[in-house]
């Protein structure tokens, strides 16, 4: 019987194989386990990894055995509270798994599993994406990316392949030697029989034979520059989806500082989630009171200017940013718009012509948050009618801290076929 064993090193995790089948195969409870944990860490810390419990009954398994046949008698001595006839009462208590006390009798230890940062986020983001990311292009300085497309005859010496080599090496040996060594077979026996018979002159002629067999054989070569075989490497190009998000948040003096809390807290879920999911992802930050600007990301979460509210001023330069520097061709344009509602007046039927004229054509989608308001202003309403025009906007609302991974999951969730 043929035994296997797999000596290959999996770096600092030595179960690898195992532990990924182990994910696959218990996947629904790990899913479970991972959206519980979420609800017990703030957002900012979504990107670490987790230690989970998995109930020990969910990760049980059938086992076959062989069980005891037929009618058993059996004598168990120091018995002084039974007699023959008697049944004997089921044990109350644990059932001695080491569960933890309870006043249920009944009682089980939980699997504890580490996941890694890696591992979390994968479930964390097992069923998100960019709604429509359709324009896949190759960059402007085209990426390559070295694969192996199998073997070559020419190469450096670096590049040898030792395996592959030996290989073609030995099977080589073995086509050649193989007429000379059933020639050596023939010739040995007739040289036997001739020894049988005395026959002195056909000994010395086989022997002769027999020794330019040996000759022939042993000159074949071990290893010949024909059997070297060397690892082949091609570049091929690395497609990569380019995509821009606009971040877009109101801080009015209407924002406070919970409201402004939680916008952060949205955005930087989505900013992991995009520079997780897609290799080329550009962000713009834009703040805006009755100004808008284009900030840095510190800038644009730590900044303490405040004023009044005209979110027209942050549509008009994000079509401007558009259209100088993103061509609708070549990129995937997304936004993102955090706010509490509140606009000036007159404000806001521009906000609604800016985006059904000018900047919705030109986007693949575009995700409004509303947070915290005490009730619905202008700005929602005339959000609603180009909701309506429009199927690739979306507005939703957030009330508190709880409500911004539910919103966030809504708004990216991966649409089924």
């Amino acid at each position: 019987m043929v035994q296997v064993i797999d000596r290959r090193l999996n770096g600092k995790n030595k179960s690898a194989v195992n532990r990924q089948r182990f994910i696959r195969r218990f996947k629904n409870q790990i899913r479970k386990a991972v959206r519980e944990s979420i609800d017990e860490r703030s957002i900012t810390e979504i990107d670490n990894g987790e230690q989970i419990n998995i109930p020990a009954r969910d990760i049980s398994e059938p086992v076959f055995k062989h069980g005891k046949g037929g009618l058993r008698e059996s004598v168990h001595p120091g018995n002084k509270e039974f007699v023959a006839g008697d049944k004997i009462r089921r044990p109350t208590g644990a059932a001695g798994r080491g569960g933890k006390a309870s006043n249920s009798g009944e009682g089980e230890d939980d699997f504890v599993f580490t996941l890694s940062r890696e591992e979390f986020l994968n479930f964390f983001f097992d069923d998100l994406a960019l709604p429509d990311l359709v324009k896949t292009q190759l960059a402007t300085n085209v990426e390559t990316r070295k694969v192996r497309a199998g073997y070559t005859r020419d190469g450096v010496p670096t590049n040898i392949n030792v395996v592959r080599s030996m290989k073609s090496a030995l099977a080589r040996r073995i086509a050649l030697r193989g007429p000379h060594q059933r020639n050596l077979r023939d010739v040995e026996e007739a040289l036997e029989d001739a020894r049988r018979r005395g026959d002195q002159a056909r000994i010395a002629e086989l022997e002769e034979e027999a020794l330019r067999l040996r000759k022939r054989i042993a000159a074949i070569p071990f290893i010949d520059t024909f059997d070297l075989r060397y690892n082949n490497r091609t570049d091929i190009p690395r497609p990569t989806a380019q995509a821009v998000m606009f971040c877009i948040m109101d801080v009015s003096g209407s924002m406070d500082e919970t409201r402004k809390d939680i916008a952060k807290r949205f955005f930087i879920l989505l900013y992991l989630f995009l520079t997780r999911e897609y290799e080329r992802i550009d962000v713009v930050y834009i703040r805006h009171h009755t100004t808008a600007k284009e900030v840095d990301e510190d800038e644009f979460f730590h900044s303490r200017e405040t004023g009044g509210t005209v979110v027209s001023s942050a549509l008009r330069l994000m079509h401007e940013i558009i259209v100088e520097r993103y061509p609708t061709n070549d990129w995937n344009i997304y936004a993102a718009q955090a706010s509490d509602g509140d606009n000036w007046g007159d404000d806001s039927p521009r906000c609604r012509a800016l985006l059904i004229e000018k900047i919705l054509p030109l986007l693949q989608y575009f995700a409004y948050v509303e947070i915290m308001p005490d009730e619905h202003q202008r700005l929602w309403h005339e959000y609603q009618k180009v909701r309506e025009a429009f199927a690739n906007f979306a507005v939703r609302r957030i009330d508190g801290l709880t409500d911004i991974y539910p919103v966030f999951r809504k708004l990216f969730q991966k649409k089924t076929a």
